[in-house]
């Protein structure tokens, strides 16, 4: 049973701000976050989620459960917002040709650690969701679970840069943050039962440093039918939504996600879809 225990690392102290934020400085602070934050996620997270794993969201649903990318057996298959490489190694695992992509030095780090501790090697390159370093129609399947898509600002071009670089009929799947959680605190307690800001208001949250004034982490929302939309005008049929219910014995704290909440609302939402 996975227990409820949930340790914070010391941060540099920051502010958090509702404001605008553009491509290039959500890039810029998310991938010095990501690699600030890299150690301490694997080492709360790492065996959670399988050094050859493969979990959607803190509520531990696998794809070998949900089958969101269908066959990827002799599929070349591309993980945006890799990470450590766990979701990409499972799928080689099953016979897929994964590479991964991660904008933090860190992560892919920590990629190479686990490839040499487990001889299976996920080949990786740093790079962002807006400007795919691949060639057109270059893969089967695209992915990103929990990766890069909130933290992006210019979504439009991430998710033109998806279509750009799958096959026809390619499959893009995709799990964040269920977006009814951008009205409520993040916070795993009762107190983040409470709606407390508009579900309309897209106003990215912003941290910014405190000694130093720079912008330090950015987090964009939209809503369900804003990525109903974004799916469509990049020419992608949208064919399931899952929101994975929180499993009984799963007593963990994931940041905001906990028992507490996930018995009353969704905590995360999976998308998947094919390009026409």
């Amino acid at each position: 049973m996975e227990q409820a225990v949930q340790t914070h690392w010391p941060h540099p102290p920051v502010t958090a701000h509702r404001r605008s934020v553009s491509e290039e400085e959500s890039r810029l602070a998310n991938g010095a976050d990501w690699d600030r934050y890299a150690d301490e996620y694997q080492a709360t997270h790492g065996g959670y989620l399988g050094d050859v794993g493969f979990l959607w969201g803190p509520e531990g649903l696998t794809e070998a459960e949900a089958r969101m990318l269908g066959e990827v057996r002799d599929r070349d298959v591309l993980e945006v917002g890799s990470g450590a490489g766990q979701c990409s190694r499972w799928v080689r695992s099953q016979g897929g040709r994964a590479v991964g992509l991660d904008l933090s030095h860190r992560q892919l780090q920590h990629s190479l650690r686990i490839d040499d501790a487990t001889g299976l090697d996920v080949p990786s390159v740093r790079g962002t969701a807006t400007h795919l370093p691949f060639a057109d129609d270059s893969f089967d399947v695209v992915f990103s679970s929990f990766g890069a898509l909130q933290f992006v600002a210019d979504i439009d071009r991430a998710v033109a840069e998806t279509a750009r670089v799958l096959r026809p009929g390619g499959r893009f799947a995709f799990s964040i943050t269920h977006p009814t959680r951008w009205m409520f605190p993040d916070d795993p307690t009762e107190d983040g039962l409470t709606a407390t800001q508009s579900y309309w208001d897209r106003t990215p949250y912003v941290e910014v440093d405190d000694e130093t004034g720079a912008t330090s982490y950015a987090e964009h929302h939209r809503t369900l039918g804003d990525w109903v939309g974004l799916l469509a005008g990049a020419g992608f049929r949208l064919t399931t939504l899952l929101e994975p219910e929180w499993p009984e014995g799963n007593e963990r704290l994931w940041g905001g996600w906990s028992r507490v909440r996930g018995a009353l609302t969704p905590g995360t939402a999976i998308f998947g879809a094919d390009l026409s």
